[in-house]
């Protein structure tokens, strides 16, 4: 089956501190995965993207993420969180 799980509910960070959100996933290949991120009461917004290549992958407002194939798993990262970074987030995944 494919999957894609986030096992934190909440993660909470002080402002300026680096931030880390996990994300791991199950498929045979290699997929293309998604960071999103929702602000309150706006839509979807997408932050980065993997497909292939370079592992890893710099997105908008100094967002990134490391795919790791041998770990199945594509953590986002920022090296100093903000207060604006207060929001949703959501991985997906593409396994045409």
């Amino acid at each position: 089956a494919q999957s894609v799980t986030q096992p934190e509910d909440q993660v909470t960070v002080s402002e300026g501190d680096p931030l880390k959100l996990k994300c791991t996933y199950s498929y045979g290949a290699t997929p293309t995965l998604f960071w999103y991120i929702q602000y309150p009461n706006q839509g979807l917004q997408l932050l980065l993207k993997y497909t292939s290549g370079n592992n890893l992958v710099k997105g908008i407002k100094g967002f990134e993420a490391e795919f790791n194939r041998s770990k199945t798993s594509f953590h986002l990262k920022k090296l100093s969180a903000q207060e604006s970074d207060s929001a949703k987030y959501f991985c997906a995944m593409d396994a045409q």
